[in-house]
């Protein structure tokens, strides 16, 4: 039996680092998965578009939303150009975050700056993007307390980089940090290092195998329950 494909969605950016993160993420995948069909799509900005993608599609599908959060893109957008495609037998997997595997990947990416959670006098900012939908910040939160001493932040809600920043100075840490809870470099990651004001800020999670083996993982576990797989 033929395997659905995977068509790996991500938003887009106009900063081409974020595509290019994208398209090296899905390159680890296939290389993870030999004989896998697996596809890139983006929502917005970026090419191939989501819906172009979807038209090309001549077997079952399985859509891996390339997203840290159950926001408005997952609920909402992602869902919606499904709809309107038409496209028969696609089944939506589950966002990435807040698979552990991930946080270990932000805690790889900081131990890159000579850092690690625990360290003596270090206080951390776990920083993400941000959602109107509190319901997705609080898994950043939720994410920040299995580390010690660390809180979360966002580049585009409350509370901000610079403020937590300031906490964590303020409970006495001697030095601070800020770990990257962003899939790619882009914008908002831009915005954080702004905000953070020197803090030194970690690299973005990027094209790491283990996220590569949580794409394959939701993928999976998706395809189950596509009525091919009956």
């Amino acid at each position: 039996m033929t395997s659905p494909t995977l068509v790996a969605v991500a938003h887009g950016s106009r900063d081409p680092r974020s595509a290019a993160t994208v398209r090296a993420l899905v390159d680890v995948v296939r290389s993870r998965a030999p004989g896998l069909d697996v596809r890139p799509a983006f929502l917005d900005f970026d090419e191939p578009g989501f819906g172009e993608v979807l038209a090309g599609l001549d077997r079952p599908a399985v859509v891996v939303p390339l997203l840290l959060g159950s926001a408005y893109h997952a609920r909402v957008d992602i869902p919606a150009v499904i709809e309107e495609s038409g496209a028969p037998d696609v089944r939506i997997a589950d966002v990435l975050g807040p698979d552990p595997a991930l946080l270990d990947v932000a805690a790889e990416r900081l131990a890159a700056l000579g850092l690690a959670p625990g360290d003596p006098g270090l206080g951390l900012v776990l920083a993400g993007t941000g959602s109107s939908h509190q319901a997705a910040n609080a898994v950043v939160h939720r994410l920040a307390q299995r580390w010690p001493r660390t809180v979360a932040a966002f580049a585009t809600a409350s509370p901000g980089v610079a403020d937590a920043v300031v906490e964590l100075r303020a409970g006495g840490a001697r030095r601070v940090a800020v770990a990257s809870w962003f899939l790619a470099p882009g914008r908002l990651l831009d915005r954080v290092h702004e905000h953070a004001g020197g803090t030194p800020v970690a690299e973005a999670l990027g094209a790491h195998p283990a996220i590569a083996d949580v794409v394959l993982a939701r993928y999976h576990a998706a395809a189950a329950l596509l009525p091919a797989a009956a």
